[in-house]
């Protein structure tokens, strides 16, 4: 588990935890909806981040004769869990809050309150927000924010990103709606506040799970590691052809590899046990997270027509 890992996801819990208590006493006075609803939507993302804690620990678990590669699907799987709840607990309930509350309106009192305390709340999600902005920029590089995270494969990071930013907009909306409720006399605009942050939960809740469950189902390792593969294997004395490698993310650090060679004629089976453990020394020096690499000795014209048997 990294520290920049660790640090993001603990500044965002604290402030979350804070922030919902806050938001429970003045929905509790003011009688808002959209207070309440954002509320929940604070307790969703401070039990969000606890997932996230026990996902990243449960991955770090080493590796045993019944999960051969490790557990790092398991910060996968509670990620997902994570996209699930911020639908379920907070896009669903959200919605719900604002329906009644336009079905059955009530006076705002106090709304002076929910001034003070949004104002908390936007400064206590923004610091959160740049610390998981700063760590997301650290590892995109030069890629854009939407391309780094569909390759991200770390989702510890982006998904408290995109809950950060979910939540600055849903403040935003609250803000906005409890202005006008309150200015205009029209507690409707109130409910009507608590659906559209329901809406931005559900497209967040969307954007998470999908990218959440292609990593959970397997997705290809980083397009460079896999050159590096075949750059290190085609460049030893003994191979004629490195035709190929296939990958597999099994975690956020952990990647498995299959790779495809033909080696140079009139080689004993101790020339090619060395040169194998020379290329998977060379390899395990540039990407540590390769947890398993497996060999494959085969032309390359098997190669092409086993490939286009699973691409047909």
């Amino acid at each position: 588990m990294s520290d920049s890992n660790k640090i993001v996801i603990y500044a965002a819990l604290l402030g979350n935890l804070a922030i919902a208590l806050v938001k429970f006493v003045a929905a509790y006075i003011t009688n808002s909806s959209a207070m309440l609803s954002e509320a929940i939507h604070s307790v969703v993302d401070t039990l969000n981040e606890i997932l996230l804690l026990y996902g990243l620990k449960k991955s770090q678990q080493p590796a045993n004769h019944q999960h051969p590669f490790g557990f790092g699907r398991e910060l996968y799987f509670w990620a997902f869990i994570v996209a699930l709840m911020v639908f379920a607990l907070g896009a669903i309930v959200s919605i719900y809050q604002g329906v009644q509350h336009i079905r059955h309106p009530e006076e705002m009192v106090s709304p002076y309150v929910n001034y003070a305390v949004l104002g908390i709340a936007i400064l206590c999600e923004g610091g959160s927000w740049f610390v998981a902005l700063k760590s997301f920029r650290r590892t995109k590089g030069k890629m854009g924010y939407f391309e780094a995270f569909r390759r991200s494969k770390d989702p510890t990071t982006f998904t408290v990103l995109f809950e950060d930013s979910a939540a600055l907009i849903g403040l935003m909306i609250a803000l906005v709606g409890i202005y006008l409720a309150h200015s205009l006399g029209i507690p409707e605009i109130d409910g009507i506040s608590s659906i559209l942050i329901g809406v931005v939960l559900a497209i967040s809740a969307f954007l998470l799970g999908k990218e959440t469950k292609g990593l959970l189902l397997g997705e290809t390792a980083d397009p460079q590691l896999r050159q590096n593969v075949l750059n290190i294997a085609q460049h030893d004395p003994s191979v004629q052809s490195a035709n190929g490698v296939l990958t597999e993310q099994m975690g956020a650090h952990q990647v498995i590899a299959s790779l495809s060679l033909e080696f140079k004629d009139n080689l004993t089976s101790d020339d090619i046990e060395l040169c194998v453990n020379r290329i998977e020394a060379e390899i395990k020096k540039i990407h540590p997270e390769i947890v398993a690499l497996f060999i494959k000795p085969q032309t390359k014209q098997v190669w092409l027509e086993r490939m286009k048997g699973r691409l047909e």
